[in-house]
């Protein structure tokens, strides 16, 4: 039996979103032991042209929670970039988590054809759902979540593979 677009997606954004809101949790355990600044944190860039930390939050929760929904044939609900904290980009996650969560299986009937338009650096791009989900929400997805990470690492976490991964079924 073959892999519906709901299995293929909720499963694994759960499993990311939740990994990320465990590492968010370890950087805020990390700077109130050591008496940081958590601002220090929220504006931590690899490189000077890449997003701070709250960006990749932002960005990894968007894909998740608009490309659930975009997949499920409806419009994503709206979120507001003001989470300039530990506890309030851990509370995003969460929201994300609880919202891809409410929707079914059912509602995702048919998305590996349905066609999706999206921008893409500028320009309107259409996608198949199932071309949507493989080649657009994931990789973004996997790619900011793995920036928070690495950010968080390299400014002293105690981070590792396994928090990246989770905990193994």
């Amino acid at each position: 039996m073959p892999l519906s677009v709901y299995q293929m997606s909720i499963p694994v954004f759960v499993r990311t979103l939740t990994n990320l809101k465990n590492i968010l949790a370890k950087g805020a355990a990390h700077a109130e032991a050591r008496k940081i600044d958590e601002s220090a944190f929220m504006q931590a860039r690899l490189a000077p042209d890449m997003f701070p930390l709250t960006s990749q939050v932002h960005i990894a929760t968007d894909m998740a929670r608009a490309g659930a929904a975009r997949l499920a044939g409806s419009e994503p609900p709206k979120y507001e970039d003001t989470e300039n904290t530990f506890a309030e980009l851990i509370a995003r996650v969460e929201k994300t988590i609880a919202y891809v969560q409410s929707l079914s299986a059912s509602q995702f009937d048919g998305a590996e054809s349905r066609t999706i338009t999206r921008p893409v650096r500028g320009q309107p791009k259409q996608f198949t759902g199932l071309n949507y989900l493989q080649q657009f929400i994931i990789p973004n997805l996997y790619f900011h979540t793995t920036t928070a990470y690495d950010l968080l690492r390299h400014n002293g976490v105690d981070v590792g593979k396994a928090d990246f991964i989770g905990a193994l079924d």
